[in-house]
């Protein structure tokens, strides 16, 4: 799903829930909602949404790696990544436990 694919399934769950809301619209909505997290995880803080998952930054530490071209050695510096973690509900209903 791309992020047109998404806008239009955000306004039709909207609709089946009784909002008016038109394409343009939600897809105002989802930009500054996804500029918000970025903004937020970039300075630091983390983003919890309780049911769907949280978004932090994390530490990859320095390590040791290798040029796939020539095979030598190389040091990769350590650097700050983007992460997310699935929420027990989300994590329940993309796999549900087994009886």
């Amino acid at each position: 799903m791309n992020k047109g694919e998404l806008v239009d399934a955000i306004a039709k769950k909207a609709a089946e829930k009784g909002f008016t809301v038109n394409k343009k619209t939600t897809d105002e909505v989802l930009t500054a909602t996804l500029e918000v997290i970025v903004e937020t995880v970039a300075g630091g803080d983390k983003v919890t949404l309780v049911g769907f998952g949280s978004f932090e930054s994390r530490e990859r530490k320095a390590r040791e790696g290798r040029n796939p071209k020539t095979g030598a050695k190389m040091e990769i510096p350590a650097t700050k990544v983007p992460a997310f973690s699935a929420g027990k509900s989300f994590k329940e209903r993309v796999s549900p436990p087994s009886d």
